[in-house]
């Protein structure tokens, strides 16, 4: 058998599973908010075209209107000034939509206190017992906060400070991007950054740092839960929007059971 047959009779067998990491996309789905006066992204819309009525009799369909950086999606180079003159989403190659994941789960420190902060100590640690970070390969952090998916409030954690959601220290985001063999990190949050990332120095370290480094990131992930430690196969797909920054994207995970 070649590898892709083996591939689809595993599949067909369900001896590998196809995990969906993806959040439902709808009016529903958080979004993340900016301080005056900057600019906000626009929640998820459908505007009904037809169904199957007297403006389309047979067939149903919609336009849609979303920001690139609503729910689950994809984060390019050229999304942060520092990448600015990195790849748009377009330009991202094929190759590398399909890569190995190491998970890291931090639920239980993200549910002692909402600010935990991944360190490089942290991952050193989870190396120790699990084996080296995938080369060109995702850095999907579980923290549980996608329990948190169907409230934008809850989502956003945000009170008279800003909002409060686990993340990443500006050591670990430079380390991940200079120093690490991964292609970039996948989040359950509605960005990589930490929720107070805005005061941190710099401001926004995972952005600055990862799309400075021509990285990626992956946002809003769900079901982290379901995935091994090592071994799964990640397949990110935005829509290859020209000139996007970013795009909404449907990820999946490929893992082999038994």
């Amino acid at each position: 058998m070649s590898i892709l047959s083996t591939l689809a009779e595993a599949l067909s067998t369900g001896r590998i599973e196809v995990v969906d990491l993806t959040a439902p996309l709808s009016a529903d789905t958080p979004v993340i908010q900016l301080p005056p006066p900057f600019a906000q992204t626009a929640r998820f819309e459908l505007e009904e075209l037809s169904r199957y009525d007297d403006r389309g009799p047979a067939w149903y369909w919609n336009n849609f209107r979303t920001g690139e950086h609503t729910g689950t999606h994809f984060d390019a180079p050229n999304h942060w000034v520092t990448g600015r003159d990195g790849d748009d989403v377009a330009s991202v190659p094929a190759r590398r939509l399909l890569a190995p994941a190491a998970v890291l789960d931090f639920s239980a420190q993200a549910a002692a206190d909402p600010d935990f902060l991944l360190e490089v100590e942290h991952v050193r640690q989870w190396e120790e017992q699990h084996g080296p970070l995938p080369e060109g390969g995702w850095l999907l952090y579980r923290t549980g906060w996608d329990a948190r998916s169907a409230s934008q409030q809850d989502f956003l954690n945000a009170d008279d400070t800003g909002p409060h959601t686990p993340g990443v220290s500006p050591a670990c985001a430079r380390w991940i991007a200079e120093e690490s063999p991964v292609l970039g990190l996948g989040v359950e949050t509605v960005g990589t950054d930490a929720g107070a990332a805005h005061s941190f120095d710099p401001p926004f370290p995972c952005h600055a740092a990862l799309m400075g480094s021509g990285r990626y990131g992956l946002t809003q992930l769900q079901n982290l839960a379901a995935l091994p430690p090592t071994g799964a196969l990640v397949l990110a797909a935005p829509l290859p929007i020209v000139s996007g920054s970013g795009s909404p994207a449907r990820v999946l995970a490929l893992v082999e059971r038994g």
